[in-house]
């Protein structure tokens, strides 16, 4: 994995690129870095896979607290494409990584050549109630120390629905106590569940590239009828389900892979 550094606005933004070929920038999600989209990239495609770790993220430094959005990373993911000297690049994302783009192709439609929206966890709205969980926990590091957030975090209801439906959203969300820094963590958390892409479903309707819609069962975070709805809004869009990550992590990576080899093989 090759990694350079993009300077977006102040803010020294860490890139790592995979493969060789044609630029598919794809997006990991939230409190994630690059080795979540590179898990899930096809080998031997004619794209390789570049992902700018957002603000906050992976190598990447923060800056203001106050500019931590959906709307700021999609402005660094933008002008990283334009500093880079491609007139287009395919777009994509996990989660976060998936309202990113699909800002970025309501916003910046000429910037992109296709579109893969992967476990979307936001339609057109701000504050969906499944970002709940990860508000829930940037609101608990926000006042308490980390063993006493972590605590508190076993013992609600929203960990008991994650136990019982989407365990591996548990494991994720888990994962956030030990996040250092631990603010920076807690403000992603509370302030990016609270955000949205800032697009209409009348603008989603109206995106006319080729376009990926990745789902799957036992996801609270990320509801597979959010990936469904996506399909139906965006014109000749392809969904497809593949196995939950709870289920068998192994059939995910695989399934995911060969979802977006395929998409890719017909660009």
């Amino acid at each position: 994995m090759k990694r350079t550094t993009h300077v977006s606005g102040s803010v020294k933004l860490s890139v790592t690129e995979t493969g060789d070929g044609e630029a598919f920038v794809f997006q990991h999600g939230l409190c994630g870095d690059a080795a979540q989209p590179a898990l899930a990239f096809p080998d031997r495609t004619a794209f390789r896979c570049v992902t700018v770790e957002c603000r906050g993220h992976g190598l990447s430094g923060a800056g203001r607290v106050d500019d931590l959005s959906i709307a700021t990373f999609a402005d660094d993911i933008v002008d990283y494409v334009q500093a880079s000297g491609a007139e287009k690049a395919v777009i994509g994302g996990i989660s976060m990584g998936a309202a990113i783009s699909l800002r970025i192709a309501v916003r910046k439609p000429e910037r992109v050549r296709a579109l893969v929206i992967a476990r979307p966890a936001w339609l057109a709205e701000y504050n969906p109630e499944n970002m709940r969980p990860n508000a829930y926990v940037g609101e608990l590091l926000e006042t308490l120390p980390a063993l006493e957030a972590r605590q508190r975090f076993e013992i609600s209801e929203i960990a008991d629905t994650l136990r019982r439906d989407a365990p591996d959203n548990l494991a994720s969300i888990r994962g956030f106590f030990s996040r250092e820094p631990i603010d920076v963590t807690a403000a992603l958390l509370r302030r990016i569940s609270a955000d949205g892409p800032g697009v209409s479903e009348q603008d989603i309707r109206r995106i006319s590239v080729p376009t990926l819609v990745i789902g799957h069962q036992r996801d609270f975070v990320h509801p597979i009828s959010y990936a469904g709805t996506l399909a139906n809004w965006i014109p000749g869009a392809r969904f497809v389900e593949i196995t939950p990550k709870a289920e068998s992590p192994e059939a995910y990576r695989s399934d995911f892979q060969a979802a977006l080899a395929a998409f890719l093989k017909e660009l």
